[in-house]
């Protein structure tokens, strides 16, 4: 088969099309992974939580229930702006979205007593 200046053309055109839309390719294709979505409940028990460390992967959508077994507690994670009251014997439950990695302090931000200064856990979120 001889390569006619049509063939040559439409080799071109198709070489073209290929190299444009294959950036859009990848990142269609890393879209189609859908962020997970993992559910913690956390106990707030005697000024400690249980437990103390939660890991997530970058982009997850996380879902906290934080329950009391005693008094009022809260519940803070000052990077991502959350603040949460637990009410004695109650329950508080929210989302966040763990949107940048790295290793971040959670606590009780309360200051009726001293031992909720010593209230504290880790969030680690993973690098995707």
């Amino acid at each position: 088969m001889t390569l006619t200046r049509r063939h040559a053309g439409l080799l071109m055109l198709i070489g073209g099309a290929v190299l444009v839309t294959r950036p859009f390719m990848r990142r269609l294709a890393g879209q189609e992974r859908a962020p997970s979505r993992p559910e913690f409940t956390l106990i707030a028990r005697n000024y400690r939580y249980s437990p103390d460390r939660i890991e997530v992967t970058q982009d997850d959508l996380v879902k906290l229930t934080i329950r009391s077994e005693d008094v009022a507690y809260s519940f803070t994670i000052d990077e991502y702006r959350i603040v949460r009251r637990v009410p004695p014997g109650g329950t508080t439950t929210f989302e966040f979205r763990a949107d940048r990695p790295g290793s971040f302090r959670f606590y009780s931000n309360l200051t009726n007593d001293g031992a909720h200064a010593e209230m504290q856990g880790q969030l680690v979120v993973r690098p995707r």
